[in-house]
């Protein structure tokens, strides 16, 4: 296989960007993922690849429980603070306000239009990321009218 054509052409497949939490009582993680999807209408499924060596990974992979938060178009700022490890400052993670998930107190970011909290259903562990099958069993929104962030419109890569 040519390496530089795999590439491109996992590029030219459509992500959008979200934050992964997950917390444990006082100990919370956050990070920018990007490979998320809708798995199933019943039960309401998603699946997300989170990196293996990450504390988000760790805390789900502990709690069997996160949340997607969604980015909307013009948050690719919020995106860009979650690069780097959490830091946890009262309600804030990484400078942004936070509330807990009402079923699994995993942080919502109050600035974001939409989320979803999940129960984790199986995982794939393969590779530098895992792939966690989650049901939804919470979801709230607070800006319907928000234009999703995909990763085309930022510049940015993170597949080949």
């Amino acid at each position: 296989m040519d390496a530089a054509i795999k590439k491109q052409a996992l590029r030219l497949f459509t992500y959008g960007l979200y934050i992964g939490t997950a917390g444990h009582g006082d100990d919370v993680a956050a990070g920018t993922i990007n490979w998320v999807s809708q798995a199933s209408f019943q039960p309401p499924l998603v699946m997300a690849g989170v990196k293996a060596d990450s504390h988000l990974h760790a805390l789900i992979e502990s709690t069997g429980q996160f949340a997607i938060n969604v980015l909307s178009a013009d948050q690719k700022g919020v995106a860009q603070d979650f690069f780097r490890p959490s830091q946890q400052d009262g309600q804030s993670l990484n400078g942004h306000a936070f509330e807990p998930g009402p079923a699994t107190g995993s942080p919502l970011l109050t600035e974001l239009p939409a989320w979803v909290e999940c129960r984790v259903t199986d995982a794939v562990k393969r590779g530098d990321h895992s792939v966690f099958v989650a049901e939804v069993i919470e979801a709230g929104v607070r800006d319907d009218a928000a234009k999703p962030l995909d990763m085309w419109d930022t510049g940015w890569f993170y597949a080949g």
